[in-house]
């Protein structure tokens, strides 16, 4: 189901009361960009830990935004089945009164949410609002000092537009005479109200709904009355409600406290920490320690998935989307009773009957529905004995136990981040390191293009004219080292730290220059037994 602007307040106590009547909840979002190009060689690599990962990333949230989330809601019914209510929720900055934020796009994410049908109008024209608890501070701190301003250019087109039709009506109108502005839209009929109110003493405002806007002519006690009146739409409670959009369901998520899954969900969860919750802290430690407050139970299937495809002969697939299909297959459990069956309820059908890759709220429904069937193969693996017929969901996380809180971390120095505890220590293949001769200035960049043609290595410069090859396919390894066994610029060998490490040769000639020295001081004072040439020598050295 597909939820904008327009409907979600609408829709927002019924999703409250699913949320906390379902099982878990899993969920998908969709971005603007993912790596930033700023600073350069920003994008993952198999050399970063979690810390430096993590700092990168950093740096692409800040500047990159939500286009679109999926949410995913499971809720068990009798016996072994799930109902999922799957929404796809279009998402765009706040930008009532003051609040106005920027953001990068990169065209290679744009073509390529297009191609799979991503509908940026609703993006632009529909995208519900949301914000941040320091972006909430102070757009309440302005609200409450009551000085109303406008950052948006279109807004004050509006406004200037509305502001003139009343001042020309309310010279000859009559107290306790009404007009009517029209074609308002989300947050203009707050800042019209909120701006005419300010200016003119005389007159109250009242929305009528389908984006209209009751303009009338009072007397200033009449208008004093409104004011403290229980049912004024313009009460700064209701404005600030207004404001944080899609953040309410997001505090709604948090206090549930149902297990969250996702898949790769490194990035998601740094776009929800940044954009609903506090802006990323610098430190990588403290966004892990604020994610598990926020989310206790956190489980990535991308950690679990790449853990069965070790335990059990599956074809070997990426997508989410062949994992769910294989996962599906009528060759896995096909006589199992047991194995959950999972319905999409009547208003969220589209997705039962067409494929949406790449869609939040249908990678969402795939994530979960993975989940699931992950976790009763993983059940049924547990035991000799047969599955009884209706496993509770508690069982489903008991056998998921190693995977909790384990985030898959792509492309690094450990297999994923454990937010609950500390992360494992990185480990790699043996490194290479590639010596330059006779080809002065080649940078990086340079060198990964070289190699990319035989197979994938990341590279990172050691000094001047030595680089480091890193993979993570033993079969790469061997072939760079065949192929340029005898090039005639490019030495490629194992990398020894002893050997090639700058900061240990440093060490190694400082001891070559110490070393002589003493020998030939003690040499010099053997031979010539003279105390006067042996206190020169020590004073020139």
């Amino acid at each position: 189901m597909e939820v904008g602007a327009a409907g979600f307040e609408r829709h927002l106590p019924l999703l409250r009361a699913r949320i906390r009547r379902a099982a878990f909840l899993a969920f998908d979002m969709e971005f603007t960009g993912l790596h930033s190009s700023c600073p350069e060689n920003n994008e993952p690599s198999l050399f970063d830990s979690p810390v430096e990962r993590y700092l990168k990333a950093r740096q692409s949230v800040q500047r990159f935004t939500v286009t679109q989330l999926g949410l995913a809601i499971f809720s068990k019914e009798n016996s072994n089945k799930y109902v999922v209510h799957s929404y796809n929720f279009y998402l765009f900055p706040a930008t009532l009164g003051i609040m106005d934020v920027e953001f990068t796009l990169s065209a290679s994410s744009i073509q390529f949410l297009s191609h799979y049908g991503f509908d940026y109008n609703k993006f632009l024209k529909d995208g519900i609002p949301y914000v941040n608890e320091e972006q909430e501070k102070i757009f309440s701190r302005h609200l409450l000092a009551g000085s109303w301003k406008v950052s948006s250019d279109l807004d004050r087109d509006v406004l200037k537009k509305a502001i003139d039709e009343v001042t020309c009506w309310i010279a000859a109108a009559e107290e306790d005479d009404t007009m009517v502005l029209q074609d308002l839209s989300g947050y203009q009929m707050f800042e019209v109200q909120l701006v005419l109110r300010q200016a003119l003493q005389n007159v109250w405002t009242q929305p009528l709904g389908d984006k209209k806007v009751m303009v009338k002519k009072v007397s200033l006690r009449h208008r004093q009355l409104l004011e403290n009146s229980l049912y004024d739409c313009c009460q700064k409670e209701l404005i600030l409600l207004s404001a944080r959009g899609f953040t309410n369901l997001f505090q709604t998520l948090v206090k549930a406290k149902k297990p969250l899954v996702g898949h790769n969900m490194l990035m998601d969860l740094m776009h929800l920490h940044d954009k609903f919750y506090k802006p990323l802290p610098e430190s990588y430690e403290d966004f892990k320690r604020n994610i598990h407050i926020l989310f206790p139970v956190l489980i990535d299937t991308k950690t679990v998935t790449k853990s069965i495809w070790k335990k059990c002969p599956f074809p070997r697939v990426s997508s989410l989307l062949e994992v769910y299909e294989v996962l599906c297959s009528s060759n896995l459990n096909p006589t199992d009773p047991a194995s959950p069956v999972i319905t999409l309820a009547s208003d969220c059908s589209r997705y039962a009957e067409k494929k949406s890759p790449h869609e939040a709220g249908y990678d969402a429904f795939l994530c979960g529905s993975v989940l699931l069937k992950s976790a009763h193969l993983l059940l049924c693996r547990s035991t000799d004995d047969a599955v009884e017929a209706d496993p509770s969901f508690s069982q489903y996380l008991t056998v998921l136990a190693e995977y909790l809180n384990e985030v898959n971390f792509i492309r690094g120095g450990v297999s994923s981040i454990n937010f609950s505890g500390e992360d494992a220590s990185c480990q790699h293949l043996p490194l290479l390191v590639v010596h330059v001769k006779g080809r002065p200035g080649l940078n990086e960049r340079q060198i990964y293009q070289e190699f990319n043609a035989f197979c994938r290595f990341d590279v990172r410069r050691l000094s001047k004219n030595q680089f480091l090859l890193l993979s993570n396919k033993f079969k790469d390894i061997r072939r760079v080292l065949r192929e340029y066994k005898d090039h005639p610029h490019l030495r490629v060998s194992f990398y020894r730290r002893w050997k090639h490490s700058p900061s240990v040769n440093c060490l190694l000639q400082a001891n070559a220059v110490i070393k002589p020295t003493y020998e030939q001081e003690r040499t010099i004072s053997t031979v010539s037994g003279s105390k006067r040439c042996h206190s020169q020598y020590r004073s020139s050295c």
